[in-house]
């Protein structure tokens, strides 16, 4: 039977990397959308000295960085393998090998620069018009940190260890103090009592330093993580990824690594969608567990539009229908009408109330009818009457509340808007955890790869692939070297401050212009204007 043959594999041949890479690969878009950057102006390193051995270039570290998490690869070990056996990565690194140490190096050490390349990728979107910038959704996901439930540790749990390392202790002295002449059991009893004493010192520490710090929590592995609750209370020792995601492609515009709840984080989504969007215009959808008052106070002072699903009632009163929504405020006067028709009237002071670590400032209602009311049991457990607060935040919490009800069919949309990067990412990309450990900022740059490679897999699906080739081209050709020129020569940008997209859409006019090409070897190749 006959059989398809192969090589010889000791066969010479001719060998260029180029005609092995095909000429709609992936690869050569990220090499291109790298070129486009001006990665000293992003934050990178480019002046090293010129002792010793040479540095990477940092474009070439962030191909390789871009290649592995489009490619589901995120360990330094594992792209330092790839580079060595990828024939893509073998291209795009122009078979540059570097160890696992300086590739984990430059993202750990890149974070704000990282920030600034997913900010290009936005940027990018938003010039072929893929951000609509009318409709956000905003919403957090839980990711894994580098640090087991085992190394992390609450007041509670530390004393719960030291209560039984103190048994435990008290349980072997006494064993100490019955040994009779069995040197081996006196010495093993000697060296149990030595360890849990080694054990002890390290959870008093660990107290200590609860107490200093003022924290609820501390992790030993990677000391910013936190103990949060991920799904139907189970939890998990995680990092919170808040993010804000644009409705008409999906596409996040803005990311942030926290380790806190969703409780204060509105107000900043707001403010930086508004920086990234340049306006307010646009409505943000947000569920319940963004529901705050001074987090509505920052929304309308951006001038933004938000609706937040409003919460389930705390507490009840005895019977629902003398629940607070059913009181009716008058803003006229400065007074609830109860169910029974009594007035609930304020003296006009102010009292602190705080909720965690926010002090918010209410007011009290409350009337004298209440103790001589038929439906006095009905309304409130209080021996003294009904009091309602009224928060200085609920004249906006009622308008956000009004727009609920007029925009159903608007809300329901938020979930499909904002749950879909984070599907992809820890569904179908099993990004589930997050990759460096030690701090907060090195979790930065990890999701700033995650959302770098998400946002740049959904323009390359949309966009036409000769298309993009041709505008990042013009970008990385033509408006980064004249800027440079430009500056060097005249001090400033001068016409070069204008916005890239209008000089690069002359560039890829001139592309297609064949007496262009004599003109661009002057300028570009030969180094003059």
């Amino acid at each position: 039977m006959k059989f398809i043959q192969g090589k010889p594999r000791n066969q010479w041949e001719m060998y260029c990397l180029d005609v092995h890479v095909d000429a709609d690969n992936e690869v050569r878009l990220i090499d291109l959308f790298v070129d486009s950057l001006n990665l000293s102006e992003l934050g990178f390193k480019d002046d090293f000295e010129e002792n010793g051995r040479p540095a990477y270039n940092p474009a070439s570290l962030l191909r390789l960085f871009i290649y592995g998490y489009l490619n589901r690869i995120r360990s330094s070990r594992q792209l330092e393998k790839e580079c060595k056996r990828n024939l893509e990565l073998m291209w795009l690194m122009r078979e540059l090998k570097p160890d696992h140490n300086t590739i984990a190096n430059f993202r750990k050490n890149n974070t704000n620069a990282i920030k600034q390349v997913f900010r290009a990728t936005v940027k990018l979107a938003k010039h072929f018009d893929l951000i609509g910038g009318k409709l956000i959704a905003g919403d957090s996901t839980k990711l894994r940190a580098q640090n087991s439930k085992k190394n992390n540790f609450n007041p509670k749990k530390i004393e719960l260890h030291l209560n039984r390392i103190d048994e435990k202790l008290e349980q072997y002295n006494l064993e100490l103090a019955k040994e009779d002449g069995d040197a081996t059991s006196k010495a093993d009893s000697q060296q149990k009592i030595k360890k849990y004493q080694a054990q002890r010192s390290k959870y008093e520490q660990l107290q200590q330093e609860l107490k200093e710090s003022g924290d609820t929590q501390i992790s030993t592995s990677d000391p910013d993580s936190r103990q949060m609750i991920t799904r139907n209370h189970i939890t998990e020792v995680a990092y919170n990824i808040q993010t804000s995601v644009d409705a008409k492609h999906n596409l996040p515009i803005d990311f942030k690594v926290t380790n806190e709840n969703d409780y204060k984080a509105m107000g900043g989504m707001v403010r930086r969608a508004k920086t990234i969007l340049g306006t307010s215009d646009f409505t943000a959808l947000y569920d319940k567990g963004y529901h705050t008052g001074t987090e509505f106070d920052c929304a309308h002072k951006q001038g933004v539009k938000v609706l937040v699903a409003f919460p389930e009632v705390a507490s009840h009163a005895p019977d629902h229908a003398f629940d607070v929504e059913h009181f009716e405020y008058s803003k006229e006067t400065d007074e609830y009408t109860c169910p029974a028709g009594k007035k609930l009237t304020t003296n006009g002071n102010w009292y602190n109330k705080a909720s965690g670590k926010t002090i918010n400032r209410v007011k009290h209602y409350k009337t004298t009818a209440c103790l001589n009311c038929p439906l006095f049991s009905r309304c409130t457990l209080n021996k003294k009457g009904r009091l309602i607060e009224r928060s200085e935040h609920m004249d906006l919490i009622e308008a956000n509340k009004a727009r609920l009800q007029e925009n159903p069919d608007l809300y329901r949309r938020r979930q499909a808007i904002v749950e879909h990067p984070f599907g992809v990412i820890k569904r179908q990309w099993d990004f589930y955890y997050i990759m460096t450990k030690r701090s907060i900022k090195h979790a930065s740059s990890d999701v700033g790869m995650i959302f770098t490679a998400y946002n740049l897999r959904r323009i390359f699906n949309i966009l036409d692939k000769n298309i993009l080739k041709a505008y990042l081209k013009g970008l990385g050709l033509y408006f980064w070297p004249f800027q440079r020129r430009f500056r060097a020569v005249f001090g400033h940008s001068g016409f070069l401050d204008w916005e890239p997209e209008f000089l690069c859409t002359f560039s890829v006019v001139c592309l297609n212009v064949k007496k262009w090409g004599n003109f661009e070897r002057n300028i570009y190749l030969k180094g003059s204007f």
